[in-house]
């Protein structure tokens, strides 16, 4: 009787493998973008070639930050793609900024401004939301809480700055930083914003409470409010 013809492997065979290894000789730096999300993608999807996967989530969301910053039902619209990738990747976004958030709290934060930067820009740079964060600060400039105050349509958050001081005064806190992302990927603070920040300093310093800046952050980007000269009222 004739040989039964064996299946050629399929080409992915021992790719895997061979990622791991130069993920391990190399560390990131020795990987495309779309390699590292097929490093992801192997824990979720164990036996498909992930590599055009990978590709299209880049296609899709533009980098990286764009992915782990989506959200599950926008990642699971991506063909392919199982439930259980799409909460590895939030799980992944998760650590990043539980990360990112130990590291700034390791040290006054106006000693470690990169740190409070990176950190709200994997918090908030691709939201599709507006949201209203304060950073409630200690006399050390170290923080004690920081808290999403409102979220609104793309384009606006309304604020209300007397709840920004109750909400101070009830955790002690002696300073704050607010901080909200632009969707739109324009940092650039609109006059209204502008307003109500020194609306918002205004009724801080009623309670001797310092605002050290206000921080818009986008996916191109972030601008600060006082190296721009706009916090009027700080003196």
């Amino acid at each position: 009787m004739p040989e039964t013809a064996k299946k050629p492997a399929p080409h992915h065979t021992g790719h895997r493998d061979r990622l791991r290894e130069r993920f391990l000789k190399s560390g990131v730096d020795g990987l495309q973008d779309y390699e590292l999300l097929e490093m992801i993608l192997f824990s979720a999807i164990p036996r498909r070639d992930v590599k055009p996967l990978a590709k299209q989530l880049l296609t899709e969301f533009g980098s990286i930050s764009g992915i782990l910053s989506a959200s599950i039902t926008d990642l699971q619209k991506v063909k392919g793609l199982s439930e259980n990738a799409a909460v590895l990747f939030k799980a992944v976004h998760a650590l990043t900024q539980k990360m990112l958030k130990n590291d700034m709290e390791q040290k006054p934060i106006l000693s470690s401004w990169q740190k409070l930067l990176d950190y709200c820009h994997v918090a908030l740079a691709h939201e599709k939301r507006e949201h209203f964060r304060v950073l409630f600060l200690s006399r050390k400039n170290q923080l004690i809480s920081d808290e999403i105050q409102q979220t609104g349509t793309v384009d606006q958050a309304p604020v209300y700055p007397r709840e920004i001081v109750k909400r101070a005064l009830e955790l002690g806190a002696s300073a704050n930083i607010l901080v909200h992302n632009h969707p739109s990927g324009d940092p650039t603070p609109s006059q209204a914003a502008i307003d109500m920040t020194n609306e918002i300093i205004r009724a801080a310093a009623t309670m001797d409470i310092l605002v050290h800046d206000h921080l818009i952050i986008s996916r191109n980007g972030h601008t600060s409010m006082k190296a721009m000269g706009l916090l009027s009222f700080n003196a």
